[in-house]
């Protein structure tokens, strides 16, 4: 599902314009990553959690020339689905492993 798409299901579903949900929606995204950036975590219920991690510093390989290059300390979004969207996943997808 695209972000187009969120927006036409929200639209749809709260019965209120396309822009009015862009906004529902755009406001959603921005305060989950304001909230990262200020290293604190989010978590909504039933779905999952949102925080951050640090990645260590280490020496990597540049795949076209072969010569090691320093890859620097860094900051990434990590997201951990609830146990309950995990089953439900599952539950739709009973042959999946």
């Amino acid at each position: 599902m695209t972000k187009a798409e969120l927006v036409a299901q929200v639209a749809q579903d709260v019965l209120v314009t396309r822009r009015e949900a862009d906004r529902i929606v755009e406001t959603v995204v921005s305060s989950i990553v304001n909230t990262l950036r200020k290293g604190e975590k989010v978590e909504i219920r039933g779905f999952g959690s949102f925080r951050t991690r640090t990645r260590k510093a280490r020496t990597g390989r540049n795949p076209r020339s072969g010569e090691s290059v320093y890859v620097p300390p860094k900051t990434v979004p990590f997201f951990k689905p609830s146990k309950q969207l995990r089953d439900a996943v599952l539950d739709a997808n009973p042959t999946e492993s």
